[in-house]
């Protein structure tokens, strides 16, 4: 019997498209690809601005309606905030069941366009210019996140010229509120677990190492962010006449912000780096051989020399080390000119990248006993939490992730780099922990891309190798028993 299953998993296998196939019928239909793209971009779909729910809901009916000519039910759900784009398609053929079940997440809002006078043409025009190296797209969403959605559906469509639909059953799950907070998110999940279950999610708004070679991110840092205000006296004091005489919560601040780090720039909370464990070595000498230059990173920002927790590369502070960071501080007089005043308070915007199985919650409540253990008498601390989310490690033995190398490498020719990033994707640790599924994230973005700045823009032949890889993937994870 054993021998029977498997021997029609590898004729059901075989009978799929091949990566090459996959890969031609993008070729073929790139240049439409392109237009639809361009047609999403001007849709000025602003989450944060009332004054573009409109449009925002629009752009979610688009794309349910892109999905639904795929033969997928999709539909714009409602939620207490934007429209949650949600859809599913059961796969083709008898044997669609038994293959894992893929989710993919992304999101169709964007960032507002200010300053408009940076453009460089119209960020809801999408123009395409020459650039160094080849064609590009410019608009705003062209690649955070609309470009690489559409990199995904543009895949769906190739599979639906082929085979009828994809191989898998799939299911996407697109928000509207990625750059205004995502309020809906969570809610939006526990409500529809069922629906959304699935083996394994992939998400498209990263980026490649460079523009010939891919990369999967299996590193992505936690988020604690901490407003701390230090109240003193109960109002604003002349400082001739109270300087010297009384705490100026000002001074309390700094002195204790001052002392988040030591010597060596580590941070001094007590327990922070408990569960923070050192890099394998195999991965370790992946960094260290991928060529990455410092007075690159830094000279595009006007510096001339690295800074941070001493003894680790900028890699490793960036990918894989804990960081304290103060976002913001202000209290007291902060207009022009001068006004000798003792502030009644003063405030701290702190946040925390977490790696590895560092705890959110024992961190927050580690940096509020830091705080209130270092407050004169007579003053007091008050707290407000923006977010806490956990760490992300994909295991890099992990049979999807071996799938997207598989899908990756029949596009590029090379294998897809294991890298990490210093930023955070909440909607990543709350899929982890509401949906119970890991993530893959595979993007396509670059450095130079001009992510939530003016001209922003998305090379064509990342778009492009998105569809091809999107495509090339989902063959890949359909060759896998659920």
């Amino acid at each position: 019997m054993a021998a029977t299953s498997s021997s029609a998993t590898s004729n059901a296998a075989s009978s799929l498209p091949t990566a090459a196939q996959l890969i031609a019928e993008v070729d073929r239909g790139f240049a439409q690809s392109t237009t639809r793209l361009s047609d999403f971009l001007r849709i000025p779909s602003v989450s944060t601005d009332p004054a573009f729910d409109g449009e925002t809901r629009r752009c979610a009916e688009w794309l349910v309606a892109e999905l639904r000519g795929l033969g997928f039910t999709a539909e714009a759900a409602k939620t207490i905030g934007h429209p949650m784009v949600v859809a599913h398609h059961p796969g083709v053929g008898p044997d669609a069941a038994a293959r894992p079940r893929i989710l993919y997440y992304g999101h169709y809002d964007v960032q507002p366009a200010d300053p408009l006078e940076l453009w460089t043409s119209p960020p809801f025009e999408p123009v395409i210019v020459e650039g160094p190296r080849g064609k590009r797209i410019v608009a705003r969403g062209a690649v955070d996140d609309k470009g690489q959605v559409m990199g995904i559906v543009e895949a769906l469509r190739a599979w639906h010229a082929l085979a009828g639909g994809p191989p898998c059953p799939v299911t996407l799950m697109i928000e509207g509120e990625e750059e205004s907070g995502s309020k809906s998110l969570e809610p939006f999940m526990h409500e529809a677990k069922a629906r959304l279950a699935a083996d394994v999610c992939v998400v498209s708004d990263t980026g490649m190492w460079d523009i010939t070679t891919p990369a999967i991110t299996t590193r992505l840092r936690g988020l604690v962010y901490m407003e701390v205000t230090i109240h003193g006296p109960t109002r604003d004091l002349h400082s001739g006449m109270y300087g010297g005489a009384v705490p100026n919560p000002a001074n309390v601040l700094a002195r204790i912000v001052s002392e988040l780090h030591d010597a060596d720039r580590r941070v001094t909370i007590p327990g922070f780096y408990d569960g923070v464990g050192e890099l394998p070595a195999a991965t370790k000498a992946q960094w260290e051989s991928l060529g990455f230059s410092d007075d690159e990173f830094l000279g595009d920002i006007g510096m001339t020399q690295g800074f941070g927790e001493k003894g680790r590369s900028t890699l490793e502070r960036t990918w894989s080390r804990p960081t304290c960071d103060v976002n913001g501080i202000f209290g007291g007089y902060t207009g022009k000119g001068a006004k000798t005043v003792i502030a009644a308070h003063a405030t701290a915007k702190v946040s925390f990248r977490l790696v590895s199985k560092q705890d959110p919650e024992k961190i927050a409540k580690a940096f509020e006993e830091f705080v209130r253990s270092r407050l004169p008498a007579g003053c007091r601390a008050e707290f407000e939490s923006h977010g806490a989310n956990p760490a992300i490690e994909v295991s890099e033995s992990s049979r999807y992730l071996a799938a997207a190398e598989g899908g990756l490498h029949a596009v590029f020719g090379k294998s897809p780099l294991l890298i990490g990033t210093g930023g955070s994707i909440p909607a990543v640790g709350a899929i982890q922990r509401i949906l119970g599924m890991d993530s893959l994230l595979v993007g396509f973005g670059l450095d130079d891309d001009c992510v939530h700045s003016p001209n922003e823009k998305f090379e064509l032949t990342c778009y492009q190798n998105a569809i091809r890889s999107h495509a090339a993937m989902l063959g890949e994870f359909a060759k896998l028993k659920r």
